[in-house]
């Protein structure tokens, strides 16, 4: 089972007082590429995998979704989203992606942001991400970069080089598994993956991938929060965007969206 830090009440409130949690979108730095891969939803029926407050899940429907549906392993989270919302067609349940069924609703979006880096196994929930997709539909989300995750210390800092020069220390990039950081005042523990693994379990469920985008801030960023000068250094997060074919071979997965 995944980890639930955010039902334990004091790292609960910390998190609250981040600015995405307060802010919601906006608040999220990676949110503008994540908005250009997830395009237009007008029509679509949207699923949001670790759905936190449901920022994602109002801004969907806003945008002309049809019906989305938020799942997150957290009941504070839940509660929250549900406080938030008031859209008849969102609705939320609680799940743990490594142990979910997704059922039989078909999708034409799946989303998710910053969970699968918590997740043991990912490779049984894009199988079945894949199978709900409708014909031609998409899977866009991400995740903390692998060049941000690969350190195995519980704290990995900034250093200064011999040459004088902002150095993150990466190491053990290839030995994939367990990380335990320390945030928010706890351990919390994610999981390491390469790019490469990420890429190559998506092409083997059977997605073509579209788009590959590594985030840093951009120079105008910088000249508004020159502290965020060093992120230019290595990328914070990875956001990848795949693509069920229109056309499948395997049976029961030929579904056309009544959406389009």
């Amino acid at each position: 089972m995944s980890q639930n830090a955010y039902d334990e009440p004091v790292f609960f409130a910390n998190y609250s007082e981040l600015p995405r949690s307060q802010k919601g979108l906006d608040g999220a730095l990676e949110w503008p590429l994540l908005r250009d891969l997830v395009g237009d939803v007008q029509g679509y029926h949207v699923l949001d995998l670790g759905c936190g407050f449901g920022w994602f899940c109002r801004w969907a429907v806003e945008s002309g979704a049809r019906k989305v549906h938020g799942i997150d392993v957290s009941q504070n989270m839940l509660q929250k989203a549900k406080a938030l919302t008031t859209h008849p067609e969102i609705t939320y349940s609680i799940g743990d992606l490594e142990a979910i069924d997704l059922g039989e609703d078909s999708f034409d979006l799946v989303y998710s942001s910053l969970a699968f880096h918590y997740l043991t196994d990912v490779k049984e929930l894009f199988g079945q991400v894949y199978k709900r997709l409708q014909a031609g539909g998409r899977f866009v989300f991400s995740i903390e970069h692998p060049i941000f995750t690969a350190p195995i210390v519980t704290a990995p800092a900034w250093t200064t080089g011999v040459d004088g020069n902002t150095v993150w220390g990466v190491d053990s990039y290839a030995e994939e598994g367990l990380r335990k950081r320390d945030w928010l005042g706890k351990e919390v523990h994610k999981q390491h993956r390469t790019v490469d693994t990420y890429i190559s379990l998506l092409l083997a469920s059977g997605f073509i991938l579209t788009a590959v985008k590594e985030w840093t801030p951009t120079t105008e960023y910088i000249t508004e929060y020159p502290e965020w000068k060093r992120e230019r250094h290595r990328p914070l997060f990875l956001i990848l965007a795949a693509r069920k074919p229109e056309t499948d071979g395997r049976p029961g997965l030929n579904h056309q969206s009544e959406s389009r």
